[in-house]
């Protein structure tokens, strides 16, 4: 038998469009495909959960192409060499990440692998674009979105490849995926999870097909509206890599050429964010952790553990924000227009640091992703790339107002406000004593009074934002 090649699979789990499977098919020798489950590993909780349905899917997809899938958990160098080593295999072949420990991490293992004779070769799987090939005239990354994805949309990513016909397999028995221990142990909090996602690449194909046939045509006005089910909600998919993004990227240009409009291009420039996101976080290593704009690097974020436990609950005494928090809680998922409203009401009205909410968002999203969490966070408050102006502060009572009109999507995830009529369902507090007596509603029991005065806290807000721009002598 010939000498394997190992497919070492992380965030790129499906068979469609994966250059490092195409690659390694090509090789004509067995393949060893191979998920390690880093030590140690920072995968949130919500994200294991996904992942471990994940890997399943992805080992019932190869077992139908003659592959047996191999899962095993420890420090990637030392799993690989033993791995390497056991089986005589003299290739290795994996899709690039982008986020620096992972990087040097894969780079060690390259030097490493290679001094003992083994072919190493990666690729790029998760983007449209490598982040060193999009650069501004002065040969610097971009730092605003709008010239980025118009620079982006003159260039053609590579299109996107089918699953290789011939696929050679090579006998090995690894660990069982239950043995990684990715699901919660009692008690089991992800029945909102199941009842909403399933994970694996079949399920994100036929999402994205199902989106564009049917949401696609109005999705720029209807995105915004939490309470109507329009989104494609491929964040998840995306994250792990089940779907590639040149398949979306060539399907929405496809379908924007069948049937011009707003909604196909809106629904594009959400992938080009992603893209935007990525190449960020390439350039400026920093992102997850320290703002890009130098003047917020002394910001002065309060700490206050009972507010933020509060806005973790789900329990500020603001209908949409309280909603947002639950929805994300229940189902690993929260909609993009809430997240907005709930971030900036952490950061801007409770003046918490974003690096807390990042670090909340990444345990509970099953779609989180180091990059989109990281340069969204920043965005909202303020000191990220092409980040929203210090002065836009999400109102949460007209964001409730303007989005949920209805106030369904409230109802849905606060069911105490259940009986509360449309006009001051987002501001219960304003309601008469028999519209809450009616409503079988006691303010500061049933349901929260407002943790802070929102009007109080947005000029408070900005009374720091304005002496910190002072202090530090820079003109917008």
């Amino acid at each position: 038998m010939k000498k394997p090649v190992i497919l070492w699979l992380r965030q790129d789990l499906r068979l469609h469009d994966n250059p490092a499977l195409i690659a390694a098919a090509a090789l004509n020798q067995p393949i060893i495909p191979l998920y390690i489950l880093e030590q140690p590993s920072s995968i949130g909780a919500a994200s294991r959960w996904w992942l471990h349905h994940s890997l399943i899917a992805l080992k019932d997809a190869f077992s139908l192409q003659g592959l047996g899938l191999i899962v095993k958990q420890g420090e990637a160098k030392t799993v690989l060499q033993q791995l390497t080593a056991t089986t005589n295999a003299d290739r290795v072949v994996w899709n690039r990440r982008y986020d620096q420990p992972s990087m040097t991490i894969d780079a060690d293992i390259k030097a490493t692998l290679s001094s003992a004779g083994v072919i190493c070769d990666s690729f790029n799987s998760h983007l449209l674009f490598e982040p060193w090939t999009i650069k501004t005239k002065k040969d610097q990354p971009y730092q605003i979105f709008t010239p980025f994805w118009k620079y982006c949309l003159t260039q053609k990513p590579p299109f996107p490849q089918t699953i290789p016909t011939t696929l050679k397999g090579f006998p090995l028995a690894g660990s069982s995926i239950d043995e990684l221990g990715l699901l919660p142990a009692k008690p089991d909090w992800a029945g909102g999870l199941k009842e909403m996602w399933q994970p694996g690449e079949a399920t994100a194909l036929k999402r994205l097909d199902q989106f564009l046939d049917e949401n696609i045509t109005n999705y720029h006005e209807d995105r915004n509206h939490p309470n109507v089910d329009v989104t494609s909600r491929l964040s998840p998919h995306l994250a792990w890599g089940e779907i590639s993004p040149r398949v979306i990227y060539y399907q929405t240009i496809r379908r924007l050429q069948e049937i011009p409009g707003m909604g196909a291009q809106t629904f594009l420039s959400e992938i080009g964010w992603r893209e935007f996101s990525y190449h960020l976080l390439f350039h400026f290593p920093q992102l997850p952790t320290q703002p890009l704009k130098d003047k917020f690097k002394n910001f002065p974020w309060l700490s206050d553990t009972v507010l933020f436990d509060l806005w973790t609950k789900g329990l500020t005494g603001y209908p949409i924000v309280d909603a947002g928090m639950r929805q994300l809680w229940h189902t690993g998922w929260m909609h993009n227009r809430v997240r907005m409203i709930v971030a900036s009401f952490l950061v801007k009205d409770l003046l918490l640091p974003w690096q807390q909410g990042a670090a909340w968002f990444w345990d509970t999203l099953v779609d989180a992703d180091i990059a989109s969490n990281s340069a969204s966070w920043q965005w909202v408050s303020g000191c990220g790339a092409d980040a929203a102006p210090y002065f836009r502060v999400f109102n949460p009572i007209l964001q409730g107002e303007k989005f949920d009109k209805s106030g369904d999507y409230v109802r849905r995830w606060v069911p105490e406000l259940n009986n509360l009529p449309s006009n001051v369902i987002h501001q219960p507090w304003i309601a008469s004593t028999a519209y809450l007596k009616a409503a079988n509603i006691h303010l500061g029991v049933t349901y929260p009074n407002p943790v802070i005065d929102h009007n109080k806290a947005r000029l408070r807000a900005l009374n720091v934002f304005k002496h910190l721009k002072e202090d530090n002598n820079i003109e917008e």
